[in-house]
């Protein structure tokens, strides 16, 4: 206690009062709005997703048609920004990024939105709109996606920007080395997926590998083991399945399970191969993630957030970025939901193509004794496509605790090419298809022992 009094004068006298002040009241109310427990209508959940909930019922029936207008404009407009590449749009990297995706996800694209005036019209092939696929992505999932995207983007920026990241970075930097083998500074990546959204991980991991705070083998680890599933799309999922109640056992499940995995994951192919030197070929210094001689993790760790603060000068600038994220996730993400889980679920109920992929694992489930193992089966490679699917496909099923477990495990199996797998193979983060894919089993063969550990003691 004496060591962090003296770090807080000390940086006290570098900074005046009104940073320790930018730096605690957006940081706190948004440790409140994302991860405090609240009671409400009868079960236990967060103030985000009551604010979500909310903003669901006060635009009722009006909210499907929105969403719909969403999904086909950015389907059109995509195709046309693609086939005529207009200077305006791509030379603006936020518009280019939103408007102008790779031919694979423009596909998808085009197929989200073509699926979505079929659902909401009830035109065309039975098997695209009724209620089992493309109505049950449209009437349930994206609702509750565009709600939480709402607030979720908007707020995110009191969690990323205002130096809490950094705190903690420094706070875990004595864990993550001899626990993970990582610098201390991943911490942050870790902090900035499991409490903002992997997409961000990801992007922050990239951006240091091509900056060498990274080696390819930390770049490879942070970005497939710590760009985590974030709290609010977990909300997202568990609520999918019907248990909203369980949402902080469910978490508790969830974190569990990813550092389990995160202990052992690193230590087996393909990571385990990967080399320890920067991008550019040089070799790391012993030190290089040291914390400065007479500082503590804390007083460092304070500094760092104190400084974060103090360059976050205007309310605007953060607005702005917070509605920048909205119409990213908004824009971006929905239409590739609407476009995977339409198929995927088309695929799940007119053939047996899950159930073969599944099969393998029927044996390990039954083991393991899960409730109705062969109809678990059929959600566990799916969630290499999108991990809102598993949690779809979970809701045929009757059991509570498989369901439970199926919901938990498609959160843990981290990598879904409609975002993160994407954005690494995008990046220069040193992985491929054919890695990312067996670390997504690896990962799924892992976890679900713990998984399936903490519903036995729950259900």
């Amino acid at each position: 206690m004496q060591d962090n009094a003296q770090a807080l004068t000390n940086t006290e006298q570098t900074h005046t009062s009104a940073t320790v002040w930018r730096f605690l009241i957006p940081s706190i109310i948004g440790i409140l709005l994302f991860m405090a427990p609240i009671h409400y209508q009868g079960s236990y959940t967060i103030p985000v997703a009551v604010l979500a909930k909310s903003l669901k019922a006060l635009l009722g029936d009006a909210l499907v048609p929105m969403i719909t207008g969403i999904v086909a404009f950015m389907a059109v407009a995509s195709l046309l920004v693609k086939l005529f590449q207009p200077k305006a749009i791509t030379k603006k990297p936020f518009l280019n990024g939103l408007f102008n995706p790779s031919w694979i996800w423009l596909i998808v694209r085009l197929f989200g939105g073509v699926a979505i005036v079929m659902t909401h019209y009830s035109v065309g092939p039975n098997m695209v709109w009724e209620e089992n696929t493309g109505g049950l992505v449209l009437g349930d999932l994206l609702p509750t996606l565009f709600s939480v995207f709402v607030f979720a983007g908007l707020l995110l920026p009191l969690l990323l920007n205002f130096g809490l990241l950094e705190l903690f970075g420094s706070l875990l930097s004595k864990i993550m080395r001899p626990v993970f083998n990582l610098p201390g500074r991943s911490a942050i990546d870790c902090m900035a997926s499991w409490l903002g959204d992997g997409s961000v991980g990801i992007l922050l991991t990239s951006k240091q590998y091509e900056e060498r705070f990274y080696t390819q083998r930390e770049a490879a680890v942070v970005a497939t083991t710590f760009s985590a599933v974030s709290i609010t799309f977990s909300l997202v999922v568990i609520a999918q399945v019907g248990l909203e109640q369980m949402f902080l056992p469910f978490y508790g499940a969830i974190c569990l399970a990813g550092v389990v995995a995160a202990v052992i994951i690193p230590r087996l192919p393909p990571l385990c191969w990967k080399k320890d030197i920067y991008i550019d070929g040089s070799k790391p210094r012993p030190d290089a993630d040291a914390i400065p001689q007479g500082e503590t993790a804390f007083s460092w760790g304070l500094k760092l957030a104190l400084n974060k603060a103090a360059q976050t000068k205007s309310l605007k600038s953060i607005f702005a970025e917070g509605v920048r994220n909205v119409i990213d996730m908004v824009f971006g993400v929905l239409p590739v939901v609407m476009g995977l889980g339409t198929a995927a679920l088309m695929i799940a109920e007119h053939t047996s193509v899950f159930s073969l992929l599944g099969q393998p694992f029927i044996p390990y489930l039954k083991l393991l004794g899960v409730p109705e193992a062969v109809e678990a089966s059929r959600t566990i490679v799916v969630g290499f496509a999108d991990m809102f699917i598993p949690a779809i496909l979970a809701t045929s099923i009757h059991s509570e605790m498989t369901r439970f477990i199926v919901a938990a495990m498609s959160v843990t199996q981290l990598i879904y090419m409609s975002e993160v797998g994407a954005l690494m193979l995008g990046s220069k983060i040193p992985v491929n298809i054919f890695e990312l894919f067996f670390i997504f089993i690896v990962r799924t063969l892992i976890t679900l022992p713990v998984i399936v550990l903490v519903a036995n003691l729950l259900f």
